[in-house]
C-alpha cells in the first residue's frame, strides 16, 4: 500500500455512515481498502502511514458550482479572463479548504483553456461547463463580452461536450439577470461613470430593487418615492435628474435578460437531449422561468444553482425550491459569502432550505471572489444542529458525484474509488489537516506540498 490513515473517524460520503474509529488504505490513485476499526497488520505495509487520531477522514470535497478557477471568458458575461495571479489565488483557497475537484461554471471557456494553454496544471482538478448558445452569446454581449473571441462565439454546445466540457451552464448569472454582480460590479461602474457618484454594493441593490423589483418585474413602471428618496440620500440628483438614473439602471441590468431567460431554455432543451445535467441560475427573476422548464422538460435533468439565492425572501427560497423539488429537479445552495464573511448575504436563505429538508448539494459559488468554504458551512450546520456530520458531507461529497457523469469515480471513500482524500480536525470539520488527491499528498499540515518530490508518490 502506498498510503495507510489510521486511527481517524470515518465518514464515508453516502450520507449516513461514520465509524468512529477507521482506516483507509490507498495503492497508487485508487482506494484499496477501508476498515473499521485498526488492523495493525494493514497499517504495516502502509509505505507512507498517517496518523490521524483526532481527526475525521472523509471524500475530497466536489465543488459543483464555482467560478474564476479557468482561464478563458469569465462569467456569463463573457468578461476577459481573471488575471493569472487571481486564478492561481482562487484555487490555492479551495484546495486549502479541502476541495479537490471543482466544476468552474462561467460557461463560455473551453475545456482546452483550463489552464491557460500553459501545460502547468494545478493539483485541484479543475472542469468546465458549456453555455455557448447563441442566447447565452447574446446576454453575454448585452453586458459585456470583451472576453469572448471568435472560437468562443462559434462553439456550440455539442463540439464543447466532444472537446470535454462536462455538464451545460452555468445558464444565466448574476450579471446578466440582475443579481449580485450587478449589484458589486457593473451598476456601480455605470453610475459612477454617468453621474460622478460612487455607490457602495448595497445601496445599487437597494436601488435597483426600488426600481426594477426583486424579480426584475417593475421595469415599465415610473420611479416610486422609495427610489426618489434613495437618489436623494446617495446625493445622485446633484448633476442629474431621477429619470436620467432610473435609465442608467435599466439600461444596465435590463438589456440581458430577456436572452439570459432565453438561454435558460436552450440548455434544458440540450439536457433532455444529451443527458447531461444543466446548471441554471436560480433566483427571483429566473425562478418562474426554471420552474416552467423543468416542468415542459421532464426527462432533463436540471440543477437549480444556489437556490438561497438573496434576490428571494426565506418564504420565497423555499416555495421555489419545494415546486422545483416535486418536479426532480435537483436543489443546489451555495455559501456565497454568508457563512463567516458576510459582505453583502447572510445566512436566512440557507438555513431555511436546510430546515425544510429541501437542499442536495452545497457549492460556495463566487460573491464577488470572497465565498465562505464549504466546510465552514458544514461545521456550521453540524454546531447548530441542523445535519448530521454525514448529512452534512454527503451535500458535497456523494451527492454531487452522483449528479455529474464525469464524477463516477469519486464522491465516496469506496474500494476502487479515486483516492481524492480529505482530513480535518474532528471538531472543526473546516480545519482542513491533509489533502490526498488521486493518490498524493497534496496538503500536509496545512501547507501545500505539492512541489516536493519527496511527498508525492
Amino acid at each position: 500500500m502506498d498510503i495507510v490513515i489510521s486511527n481517524a473517524a470515518i465518514i464515508t460520503g453516502d450520507g449516513e455512515t461514520f465509524w468512529p474509529r477507521g482506516q483507509v488504505a490507498i495503492s497508487s490513485d485508487r482506494i484499496a481498502a477501508i476498515v473499521e476499526g485498526h488492523d495493525e497488520d494493514l497499517n504495516a505495509r502502509g509505505t507512507l502511514r498517517i496518523d490521524a487520531k483526532g481527526a475525521i477522514v472523509f471524500p475530497g470535497i466536489i465543488n459543483g458550482h464555482a467560478h474564476g478557477c479557468a482561464h478563458g471568458p469569465a462569467m456569463p458575461s463573457g468578461s476577459p479572463a481573471f488575471p493569472q495571479a487571481d486564478i492561481d489565488y482562487f484555487r490555492n483557497r479551495h484546495l486549502l479548504a479541502g476541495t479537490t475537484t471543482l466544476v468552474n461554471v462561467c460557461g463560455l471557456a473551453l475545456p482546452e483553456e483550463i489552464d491557460g494553454g500553459s501545460g502547468a496544471s494545478h493539483p485541484l482538478q479543475v472542469y468546465v461547463t458549456s453555455a455557448h448558445t447563441p442566447s447565452a452569446i447574446a446576454a453575454a454581449d448585452a453586458v459585456d463580452g470583451a472576453g469572448l473571441s471568435g472560437r468562443h462565439r462559434e462553439m456550440n454546445l455539442d463540439r464543447a461536450i466532444a472537446l470535454g466540457a462536462i455538464a451545460l451552464g452555468e445558464g444565466g448569472g448574476g450579471q446578466t439577470l440582475g443579481g449580485g454582480a450587478q449589484d458589486y460590479a457593473f451598476l456601480p461602474r455605470a453610475i459612477l461613470r454617468d453621474t460622478g457618484v460612487s455607490v457602495a454594493p448595497r445601496d445599487a441593490k437597494s436601488l435597483k430593487d426600488a426600481l426594477l423589483g426583486r424579480a426584475l418585474d417593475r421595469a415599465d413602471r415610473p420611479p416610486d418615492s422609495t427610489f426618489v428618496a434613495l437618489c436623494k440620500k446617495l446625493d445622485l440628483l446633484r448633476h442629474s435628474t431621477v429619470d436620467a438614473v432610473a435609465d442608467i439602471i435599466k439600461n444596465t441590468v435590463m438589456k440581458s435578460v430577456v436572452p439570459a431567460r432565453r438561454g435558460l431554455a436552450e440548455l434544458a432543451q440540450a439536457s433532455s437531449r444529451t443527458g447531461l445535467p444543466a446548471i441554471l441560475h436560480t433566483a427571483a427573476p429566473s425562478a418562474k422561468t426554471v420552474i416552467d422548464l423543468a416542468r415542459s422538460l421532464p426527462t432533463s435533468r436540471l440543477i437549480a444553482a444556489h437556490c438561497n439565492h438573496p434576490s428571494c425572501t426565506p418564504e420565497q427560497a423555499v416555495a421555489t425550491a419545494r415546486s422545483l423539488r416535486e418536479l426532480g429537479v435537483t436543489i443546489d445552495v451555495s455559501t456565497l459569502d454568508c457563512i463567516v464573511t458576510h459582505w453583502r448575504n447572510t445566512a436566512e436563505n440557507l438555513d431555511a432550505l436546510i430546515g425544510e429538508g429541501l437542499v442536495d448539494t452545497l457549492s460556495t459559488d463566487f460573491a464577488g471572489g470572497h465565498w465562505d468554504g464549504i466546510l465552514e458551512a458544514v461545521h456550521r450546520m453540524i454546531v447548530k444542529g441542523h445535519l448530521s456530520a454525514p448529512q452534512a458531507i454527503a451535500l458535497a461529497t456523494g451527492n454531487v458525484a452522483r449528479l455529474f457523469p464525469a464524477f463516477h469515480d469519486r464522491g465516496l471513500l469506496s474500494v476502487g474509488k479515486r483516492a481524492d482524500i480529505t482530513i480535518a480536525d474532528r471538531h472543526n470539520l473546516s480545519r482542513v489537516r491533509h489533502v490526498i488527491i488521486g493518490g498524493k499528498r497534496i496538503i500536509q499540515d496545512g501547507a501545500n506540498v505539492a512541489t516536493s518530490s519527496s511527498l508525492i508518490h
